[in-house]
This record gives C-alpha cells, structure tokens and sequence, in this order.
C-alpha cells in the first residue's frame, strides 16, 4: 500500500499538470536526441557494431539501476527533487555524448545520460500518479503522450540541425539549451510531496504478470532498437545521408504519438484483445514493408507501421495487469514497468552483438518474429484477469 503526504491544497492544478507534462516531454526529448547521434559516434571512435552494442549497454545498465535506486529516494524524499536533478541531469551530460573520443569515455558518459533518463522515467510517473489522483478524470495518456511528442521534437531538430552542418557538438547544446529552460519552468511548479512506502519497491513477476512482463519488454525493446539502431540502418542501407539519420525516428514518433493521443477511444471501441492482435499485426508489418520494399520512401512508411500498431500494446498490458488477481495489481505494474524498460534500454544492446554476426537487417527480423508473441497471445491475457 502506498500512502502520499501533500499539502492541503489540491495535487491537480494548471501548474502541476504543466509540469508534468514538461517532464515527459524532457524524458521523451532527451533519449530521442541520441538517436540521430548513433552513426556520428561511431563514426568518431571507429567502432564496430559489437563495440557500439557493449556502449549501448552502458546507457541500459545505467537506466535500469538508477530506476531501481529511485523507488527508495523518492519513498524517502518524493519526487520533486528527484525530477529536478535527473531533468537538470540530462540536459548537462547529452554534449559528452559527443565529445567522448574513446570507447571508455563514451560508456561513462552513456551510463550517466542513462541514469538521468531512468531516474526521470520512474519519478515523473511518481509524480503523475499524484497528479491524476486529485483529478476529476483520468490524465496518464496524456502525460505519456508528451513523451513521444517530446521524442519527435528532438528527432526533427536534431535531424534539421545536422542537415544544416552545425555538428553533433553545436546541435546537442542547442538541444540542452532548450531542456534547461523547460526545467526551469518545471522546478517551481512540482508537487512538494513525500511518499511513504510500507511494501516493497520491487518483486519478480509471477502467473499470468510474467507473460504481460514479457510481451512489454518485447514491445519496449521494439521501440529501443528504432531508437538507437534505426539511424544506422538506414544509412547503412543507403537509404538516406547520415544527416538525415532521424528522419526514421522522427516518423515512428510521430505515429507513436497520433497512436497514444487517439489510444482510449481505440480501445473502447474495439476492446484490449482486437487492439493486441491487430496493434501486433501492424508494427510487424511495418518491418516487412521498412526491410524488404525497393523503394526508400516506401521504406520509410514502415517506421509509421511500427509506431502506429506499437502505441497501444503496452498501455492494454498495463490495463491487464491492474484486472489480473494473481499478485497485487501496485506490484504487478511496478514489476512489468522495471522489466519493460530493461527492454528498450538494456535489450538494444542484443541488437548490437547479434548484427556484429549477421548484419543489422538480420537483427530488425528477429524483432520482427519476437513481436509475433503480442498477436499470438492477446487472446490469454485477455481472456480472463488472473
């Protein structure tokens, strides 16, 4: 059980939503903005798809512990001063993204970006949840809405910028101009709450959670490898100039967020099972369509496939874990959130070892075939919460 002191006056006003909403969008734009990224380092070190997969590694591992180091500082401090740090965080270490010269410097830099980002990840829906419990209807897809919002703002500056010959260097202060100013924004208007905990932070999943853990992971990891990997393998491909390395990101976020935006209704609609099965169907044939179509416009349609069919997976998974009985539906979701960032912050990592051995095309299948499991099994999760 978890209980939250606050002060008297209501959590859901014009300036926590604000603020909230700005943090999402600092996360989503911060992690879109190493993207494009991806090819320049490369480039720099002289490292081959194995060596980049051990730094992607880096920013993962650096995620993924600072998430799980969070649940006990916000318990102790709320989430305020954790937001301001992470947000300030990000923004001051995204331009030694860029001026790391050795593979040892970059994996520093990348697991203290990483840290940042899932330090940020975990208290802003902290935060949130707050937000949302005094508010007279629901408000979470909004928020995360602003994340892939956040991410396609940073995919097309940074895109535009690179395209204008300014450089990595030039294009991520800009960039960190731009988060330090929304954090500004941010700080005065966050809750000033601490959050009491009498359970524990994190179990291990169990029953039918551990197939929903799965499938978000799946997911998670889906929209990772277009993130880091997808700038490459375009340019790789001769798709497109290196510049213009994050126009596929760009497009995915862009169908990710229309996705999100209109998700409720979807789903009201057609129900969590149709929306699985015919979310999965579309994002794998969006891989079809960006791997095998001749053409690089056609190509590029597939990452609006991917986007658009992964936007609902995992809020319908969330959805499922909070009707399911097997473990208390707080846990349940604690547990599949941890699992589904590893997913998109850890699992593109694998991505790296496996094109090292088969080529980055070969990789992009495999994803393919993993997120056949969300079709596949969108009738057991959905048949029956337990």
């Amino acid at each position: 059980m978890t209980a939250f002191a606050q002060t008297t006056a209501s959590a859901d006003r014009p300036a926590t939503r604000l603020a909230t909403r700005l943090s999402f969008l600092v996360a989503g734009f911060g992690i879109a903005c190493w993207a494009p990224l991806v090819p320049y380092a490369k480039t720099r070190l002289g490292i081959d798809d194995g060596v980049l997969g051990m730094l992607l590694l880096c920013l993962g591992l650096g995620s993924v512990i600072a998430m799980l180091a969070t649940g006990v500082l916000s318990a102790k401090y709320g989430a305020r001063p954790i937001i301001i740090v992470s947000g300030f965080g990000i923004a001051l270490t995204l331009p030694f993204l860029t001026l790391a010269d050795t593979p040892v410097t970059l994996g520093i830099a990348l697991a203290l970006f990483g840290a940042s980002l899932g330090t940020l990840d975990v208290a802003m829906n902290i935060h949130a949840i707050e937000v949302e419990k005094d508010a007279p209807k629901p408000l979470m897809s909004g928020f995360h809405a602003q994340y892939s919002i956040g991410g396609f703002i940073a995919a097309m500056l940074v895109t535009l910028l690179l395209s204008a010959k300014l450089g990595p260097f030039i294009t991520t202060l800009i960039s960190s101009a731009m988060m330090l100013v929304a954090m500004a924004i941010i700080w005065p208007r966050l809750l000033s709450t601490v959050q009491a905990e009498d359970g524990p932070l994190f179990v291990m999943p169990r029953g039918i959670v551990v197939l929903l853990a799965a499938l978000a992971a799946i997911t998670f990891l889906v929209e990772g490898a277009v993130l880091d990997w997808s700038a490459l393998l375009l340019t790789s491909e001769g798709r497109v100039e290196a510049s213009q390395g994050g126009l596929g990101y760009m497009l995915f976020a862009i169908a990710m967020t229309a996705g999100r935006l209109c998700g409720d209704v979807i789903t009201a609609k057609l129900g969590d099972r149709p929306t699985l099965f015919w979310g999965g169907i579309v994002a794998i044939a969006g891989f079809a369509v960006l791997l095998a179509a001749p053409g690089t416009i056609l190509a590029m349609s597939g990452f609006l496939l991917i986007g658009l069919g992964a936007s609902n997976i995992v809020p319908v998974l969330f959805r499922r874990a909070g009707s399911q009985t097997v473990m208390p539906s707080g846990l349940a979701v604690a547990a599949i959130t941890t699992t589904g960032y590893a997913g998109i912050l850890v699992g593109p990592a694998g991505v790296g070892f496996v094109a090292k051995h088969t080529g980055l095309p070969v990789s992009f299948w495999l994803l393919a075939a993993l997120l056949t499991l969300v079709p596949i099994c969108a009738g057991i999760v959905t048949r029956k919460a337990n």
